[in-house]
Parts: C-alpha cells; structure tokens; sequence
C-alpha cells in the first residue's frame, strides 16, 4: 500500500472490543427502542414474560404472515418462530372512539384472549391495554 493511502484510512476506528467503554451495553439500547414505541403494539410473549419483540401498528391492523396469495400484511408474523401457528390472514385489530377490537378472520389456530387468567377462543372481543393474545401458540401482550 502506498502512503497515500494509508493516510486516507488513518482516521478509521476499529470496531470495539467486547469490554470496550465505548461499547454501548445491549440493554440500554433496549431500553431507548422501548420508550421510544408509542401508540398500539403487540409485544410478543415467551416463557410467561414479555420479550423486546415488538409489533407497533396502526388500526385497523391485518395480523398474518405475507404470501403472494394474500398480499401485504400489517403485522407481519413470517420471521417469528411461533408464526408458523399464524394463518395469513389471522385476525384484524380494528379501533372505534378509542376501543379497540380483535376480530378472527376464520383462521386455522384461532385467536384467543385471556379473560379471568384462561385464554377464550374468540370471534371478536374488545382489547384493553395489558390485554394478553394468542394466535395459534403465538402469544402477545396488547399495549397502548
């Protein structure tokens, strides 16, 4: 390599080193993206807790998994490894004055919501902020 190129690079960093100070912790970029999402989401939830998985839409809202058949999905459930649970058009997520609705769109695996600490099998069924969701084995928080 000629000199003049090794002064053009001379002010590149080197990528940091696990232990490095400049290394941003991965929880605190976590922390920023979650405060960051407002609004309706789903939050995915695994082993009883909520994950950092998080769907943040706008009603109304499909919920499915995209295929060329079917078009684009709002809430696109494809790279999700409970997705496979997920029909391509699943359910909608519909808001009206402020309440919000889950409607099952004759899906193969249901769509459920937990009332009273058991999960129903629903047609519809209005939301609330905390409400818990499954569709198929995929399982979600509602948030607002």
């Amino acid at each position: 390599m000629n000199e003049e190129a090794l002064t053009q690079h001379e002010d590149i960093a080197a990528p940091p080193v696990m232990g490095d100070e400049s290394e941003t912790p991965v929880a605190e970029e976590s922390a920023v993206v979650e405060e960051a999402v407002t609004g309706p989401r789903l939050v995915v939830k695994r082993a009883g807790a909520e994950t950092d998985i998080v769907f943040a839409f706008t009603a109304p809202a499909l919920i499915g998994r995209f295929d060329v058949s079917v078009g684009p999905i709002d809430i696109d459930m494809t790279g999700l490894e409970e997705g496979v649970y997920v029909s391509r058009k699943h359910a909608k997520i519909t808001e009206v004055d402020g309440v919000y609705t889950i409607t099952d769109l004759g899906s193969s695996n249901g769509t459920f919501v937990a009332k009273d600490g058991d999960f129903q099998r629903v047609e519809e069924a209005v939301i609330e902020s905390g409400t818990e969701i499954a569709l198929g084995n995929a399982r979600f928080v509602f948030h607002l």
